[in-house]
């Protein structure tokens, strides 16, 4: 049995009933752990709790087609004291007439936070938010605004107790009034190419050096998604337009539709390009059923006497893009035209050796394209072989 020696030292974590003898090395050693223990065990003072502000979104970004705009903007994933966003309220969408926002007022909508933004918030990512509305809706704008008035908008981003960092970065976005998209927009299908037609629409402002309409078509291929810039039209009023499409290749499907488009130059600052809206698309098939052009300008001309006789035929050439070649047809008095050559001539001149003294040859010529479409024969050319001009036997 153990006995607390009264001399004996107390040693700090070590019981009473242990109290004995010790000698100094190994009493030293005792209270330096005990001293070293003592230490670890102290806490820190504790840090204020986070206010869960979200930090004000610096990217918001608005586009205008027609009187919708589309604003987008990254949701904060940080509150303003550096730490992660762990619970987030809804989003104010502020709009006003001036041009710069002080404070959102009383906001045109409300966006919800992501159902999953807590699983989102963790992963890392980027996490987006879009907001569609009406341009004009509940603005008070007036008969005859500028056409260089805009409305100013920014989002704030409010936590779960209804309080914000701020606004975000602020976009202006013009109300120039923009031109609809025609509603009777057509692709037709000629042996020229393809021919888009519309009727365009009353002018919301005329043409001026600041505000100017046009129609942009574009073509897009089949089982494709790139959009081709076909052409761009002046809006001049409500009249036909057309616009020939000639770039296009036969037997493939296209699909086309028309844009239009209003340019506004504020004198001092870039031009702004907005879109007035689209027009559902138009779909053609390029089916290559149409004949070339019929030659014009057929001539006949005799070689003349002293040699071998022959007639010479020439005529303008056909400028289809898909021109593979000629046809020669000829024939006599009270007889059917006979084609004269085996392969398809390639140049606009052909030189009929069989010809007889004393007779008269009617001649005519036809183009074929690279399908095998073949056109009307032209106008007749004929030519008599002089009795004096050594017939061919």
């Amino acid at each position: 049995m153990l006995r607390c020696l009264p001399d004996a030292l107390p040693i700090s974590g070590v019981p009473c009933c242990f109290r004995m003898k010790l000698p100094t090395g190994k009493l030293m050693l005792l209270l330096t752990a005990s001293l070293a223990l003592s230490g670890c065990a102290s806490i820190a003072p504790p840090e204020p709790p986070s206010l869960e502000l979200p930090k004000p979104p610096t990217d918001l970004h608005a586009v205008r087609e027609g009187n919708t705009v589309t604003l987008s903007w990254t949701i904060p994933s940080r509150t303003t004291d550096r730490q992660n966003m762990r619970y987030l309220g809804k989003t104010r969408i502020c709009r006003s007439l001036e041009a710069t926002l002080v404070s959102c007022g009383t906001p045109v909508a409300e966006v919800a936070p992501p159902a999953d933004f807590a699983a989102l918030s963790k992963s890392g990512k980027k996490i987006t938010a879009n907001y569609k509305g009406d341009l004009r809706s509940g603005l008070r704008i007036g008969s005859n605004p500028s056409p260089f008035a805009a409305v100013t908008y920014a989002v704030e981003v409010l936590n779960l107790d209804g309080r914000s960092a701020g606004l975000s970065n602020q976009v202006n976005v013009p109300l120039v009034e923009t031109l609809p998209p025609p509603s009777d927009f057509a692709a037709h299908l000629t042996g020229q190419g393809v021919v888009l037609t519309w009727t365009g629409a009353s002018l919301p402002l005329p043409n001026s050096s600041f505000v100017r309409h046009s129609y942009r078509i574009f073509r897009r291929q089949e089982g494709s998604q790139q959009q081709i810039l076909i052409g761009e039209v002046a809006a001049t009023g409500a009249h036909e337009f057309s616009l020939s499409d000639q770039t296009m290749e036969w037997e493939k499907t296209y699909y086309y539709h028309a844009d239009t488009l209003t340019m506004l130059a504020e004198p001092g600052k870039p031009e702004v390009s907005i879109e007035g809206g689209t027009t559902p698309e138009a779909k053609v098939f390029a089916d290559d059923t149409f004949a070339p052009a019929v030659p014009t300008g057929l001539q006949a001309v005799f070689s003349g006497p002293g040699q071998q006789p022959f007639i010479d035929l020439v005529w303008s050439p056909v400028t289809d893009a898909d021109l593979a070649g000629y046809n020669v047809y000829r024939r006599e008095k009270a007889s059917a035209p006979v084609k004269l050559n085996s392969t398809l001539i390639l140049t606009p001149s052909y030189r009929d050796i069989n010809v007889g003294a004393g007779e008269t040859y009617f001649y005519s010529v036809s183009a074929v394209d690279q399908r095998g479409n073949e056109s009307e024969r032209s106008l007749e050319a004929s030519e008599t072989v002089p009795l004096g001009g050594n017939p061919q036997q």
